[in-house]
């Protein structure tokens, strides 16, 4: 396995076993919040459980101040969990345990449709995963359609809703501790209020028992499940946390064996089997498509930063002689950019028009003196140089060598 595979896999395998123990916690939390809404009731139960969550998460978040966009997610976020556990409690008291079980377990389904983007794998293992849940808490068999399903319906969807909305909303920047803090805060306000007087009185009655009951709903059900629950969603996927939580039924059933002494059916094992079946199989595809979708972003975020990087530096062809254009002269260019102090050979004679008489007009230098062919009078002229020599290198006063022989005749 590679070192990417391994980055890859290592936190899923942890997310994958916390999420599995907070599955274990909810299962394990039927016995003691029934027993708890016998003796002090739905809203009061629920008002209990959210004011001690905060009162654990508060310290921990107090050092940091959430902004505007954070703080509405958060209450957003507890808002909709606050919804799943009103729809989810009044639900389970109007219709039976098989309809609640079969229904609330719709939830893995619809979460993978609300996220998208998954293969139709995905869907079918989360569908065996259901039927699995159907199986195992089968019973006496379905009941009659009642406002307690309903109820539990709309609790599969809106928990759908906020287990998506934990990991589109909540972005990298956000702190969970402090997201879980406000939904606890939207919790203890909303269920307090909807308890109103008899809180007090209720809480004051209980006993051990009883408290310590409250102190595992809120400190095992709420503050360690939410938070798990949030972590995970962040770091792997909606679907997937939803997918792992769905084993919920499983465990009540396998700690209702143990604890209460409760007897497997055959059609319980195949419905476990095949629950267990569909978790694992759903994992592996959403693994696998998370990893593609990763990889084809990352190679698109690669070939932007190449193009921006060779655009940036890189001077095409076409503009390569412009950037030398002010001080590198073509070839063709080359004669005007001597124009004015070297002349080409075409134009040499022209040069000396007014001053330099060419060799067969020599004679018209000396106007009354002709010189012999061998240029002998040139010798007593002091005006006119001879034909070697040019008029631009000594001009009408440069005597020709020639004089100092004449003088010594003389």
């Amino acid at each position: 396995m590679s070192t990417g595979s391994k980055a890859h896999t290592l936190p899923d395998v942890t997310g994958d076993l916390l999420l599995l123990a907070v599955a274990v916690i909810w299962g394990s939390s039927y016995l003691a919040a029934k027993t708890l809404t016998v003796a002090g009731g739905v809203l009061v139960v629920l008002a209990l459980r959210y004011l001690v969550s905060m009162a654990a998460l508060l310290p921990l978040a107090v050092t940091r101040r959430p902004g505007r966009r954070e703080l509405g997610v958060g209450v957003l976020l507890g808002c909709t969990q606050a919804s799943v556990l009103v729809l989810e409690t009044y639900g389970v008291s109007l219709t039976s345990a098989t309809n609640a079980g079969v229904l609330i377990s719709l939830t893995i389904l619809l979460t993978a449709l609300m996220q998208g983007g998954l293969p139709g794998r995905f869907l079918l293992a989360a569908g065996t995963a259901t039927a699995g849940v159907a199986l195992l808490v089968a019973g006496p068999g379905l009941r009659a359609g009642s406002a307690g399903d309903a109820l539990i319906l709309a609790a599969a969807v809106v928990r759908a809703a906020h287990v998506t909305l934990s990991g589109r909303l909540a972005r990298p920047g956000y702190d969970t501790v402090t997201l879980t803090t406000v939904q606890t805060v939207v919790g203890a306000v909303v269920f307090g209020a909807a308890a109103g007087p008899a809180l007090l009185p209720t809480a004051a009655g209980f006993g051990t028992a009883q408290w310590l009951g409250v102190l595992y709903l809120a400190l095992g059900c709420s503050v360690f499940a939410f938070l798990v629950q949030l972590w995970a969603i962040r770091r792997t996927s909606a679907a997937r946390a939803s997918l792992l939580l769905g084993t919920e039924p499983v465990w009540a059933v396998l700690i209702g064996v143990g604890v209460g002494g409760e007897h497997l059916t055959g059609t319980a094992v195949a419905g476990i089997g095949l629950v267990l079946a569909g978790v694992y199989w759903g994992q592996r595809v959403e693994r696998s498509s998370r990893a593609r979708t990763a990889a084809a972003l990352s190679t698109a975020a690669s070939r932007d930063r190449s193009a921006s990087a060779h655009g940036s530096t890189t001077l095409t062809p076409d503009h390569s002689a412009s950037a030398h254009g002010s001080t590198t002269p073509t070839p063709d260019h080359s004669a005007s950019a001597h124009g004015s102090t070297t002349p080409t050979p075409d134009h040499s004679a022209s040069a000396h028009d007014s001053t330099t008489p060419t060799p067969n007009h020599s004679a018209s230098a000396h106007d009354s003196t002709t010189p012999t062919p061998n240029h002998s009078a040139s010798a007593h002229d002091s005006t006119t140089p001879t034909p070697n020599h040019s008029a631009s290198a000594h001009g009408a006063v440069a005597p020709a060598p020639a004089q100092a022989p004449a003088q010594a005749v003389k």
